[in-house]
């Protein structure tokens, strides 16, 4: 029996059924009339005959066998993405139902556990980064220092421009401009002198910034003068925003004492797989007196009615699910559970777990760059200090390089020809607390079987 008041189904007949599919025919064309008829397929898909399941398998296993994996070989790989040990703990924990499948926690009585979680997170981030305040995570590294920009911005309420350093990751530098491409803000790009960024030219383009960027480590693994940077943007009146390696932080000074508003940066190095680019989750963190600006989600403290300690989304008033177009950003609930792999990992390490991990990737990178520059052919680009990665100048293409170390057990590092095709004879290479001496010894030998030992 239909329920009271429900409309009663009619069958069409065949000439209304044929009238509907051409109709919706017709509306379905029309979603693609934009699209260059160039760029249009007009014919059928060459597809295989289909196969069993069985089959299916099997060939998916194949195809999955032909990559190369950090467990198969030494990665001196990084550019933004690096191979760190992740304890066996770390999957044990984020897989657990409880947080591998929970959606936003706006319940909170049903959500305890998510938002413990969460809120350990936010206090860890906030104690790496020496800022007081830190979102429940965002995308990635790139959305990350968008959204930092789009909330200095705010603060500043208005457009003008951004300065931001030539020597920030070229992609995050891209993802900017896409975000802020129909703004009326201008993003301007300060020079390097030597690898870092030139203060005397950022210092020029200064004037009408509501904020200046600079990453430390940068693009090429330099260690920047962040403390310099910030103070001439704050006397310009712009706010600072750091790029920072998470992992950076147990040996380098945290931004926040360095004068940075703002610090953002990519959570993969925290209990991340690479996993072939993703997924890792962004971080911004920032001074308290800016919360109302800071987009995403953030877990606060608070007492039910019995008094008893519990925790909560607070400041949703920020959130689009209440403030609709007027919100700080539609960027908050993706990615959480990889936020939760770096509460877990930064809780297994501790602050004295962080700083080890730092100071072995330290050691180990100089210690690789040390063996590099006495190769013949091969020296270091740039006379700067570094913390894990390191630019060096081969004898032949670096992506000659990449391929042929690849075929012999390594992947070399990034070729940087693929971000600035004129530069073909750089090689980015990355150490972290994974690599051992034997390793980077047997890696040295292979470039300089590869350069001919000149």
């Amino acid at each position: 029996m239909p329920r009271p008041g429900a409309r009663e189904y009619i069958p069409l007949t065949a000439e209304g059924e044929a009238r509907l599919n051409e109709a919706i025919g017709d509306r379905a064309e029309r979603l693609f009339e934009t699209v260059p008829d160039e760029l249009r397929l007009t014919r059928d898909l060459d597809l295989p005959e289909p196969l069993a399941e069985d089959d299916l398998t099997r060939l998916a296993r194949n195809l999955a066998g032909a990559n190369i994996t950090c467990a198969q070989t030494a990665s001196f790989l990084g550019a933004g993405y690096y191979d760190h040990f992740i304890p066996a703990a770390v999957d044990e924990m984020a897989l657990r139902g409880e947080f591998l499948t929970a959606y936003t926690p706006y319940q909170a009585e049903a959500s305890q556990g998510t938002l413990t979680a969460t809120f350990e997170y936010q206090t860890m981030i906030a104690e790496l980064t020496g800022l007081e305040i830190s979102n429940a995570s965002v995308y990635d590294g790139a959305t990350a220092l968008a959204e930092s920009v789009l909330m200095a911005r705010r603060i500043r309420r208005g457009g003008g421009a951004v300065v931001v350093s030539e020597a920030v990751h070229p992609e995050y530098l891209e993802v900017l401009r896409t975000y802020l491409q129909f703004s009326d803000v201008e993003v301007r790009t300060a020079p390097l002198d030597g690898g870092v960024t030139d203060l005397e030219k950022l210092s020029g383009l200064l004037d009408g910034a509501f904020a200046v960027v600079a990453a430390s480590p940068n693009f090429y693994g330099a260690v920047e003068d962040l403390r310099s940077i910030f103070e001439a943007g704050n006397e310009a009146g712009a706010l600072g925003i750091a790029v920072v390696n998470p992992i950076s932080l147990g040996v380098l000074e945290a931004p926040g004492n360095l004068g940075a508003e703002i610090a953002c940066g990519d959570g993969q190095p925290l209990g991340c797989p690479q996993s072939f680019g993703g997924p890792a989750f962004g971080f911004i963190a920032t001074r308290e007196k800016h919360i109302r600006k800071l987009p995403g989600r953030i877990v606060g403290e608070t007492r039910d009615p019995e008094g008893r300690r519990g925790f909560c989304l607070t400041f949703q008033t920020r959130e689009q699910h209440i403030r609709r177009e007027k919100a700080t950003s539609n960027i908050c609930t993706n990615n959480a559970l990889m936020a939760i792999r770096a509460a877990v990992y930064c809780s297994l390490l501790g602050p004295t777990g962080i700083r080890e991990v730092g100071q072995r990737c330290l050691a180990k990178a100089h210690y690789a760059a040390e063996r590099i520059s006495y190769l013949g052919g091969y020296e270091l680009a740039l006379d700067v200090p570094f913390f894990d990665e390191f630019l060096i100048r081969t004898p032949v293409p670096a992506r000659e390089v990449v391929h042929i170390a690849a075929e012999k057990g390594f992947l070399a590092g990034v070729p940087l020809s693929r971000f600035f095709p004129e530069r073909e004879n750089e090689l980015l290479v990355a150490v972290t607390e994974r690599r051992q001496r034997v390793e980077i010894d047997e890696f040295a030998e292979v470039l300089d079987e590869i350069g001919g030992g000149k």
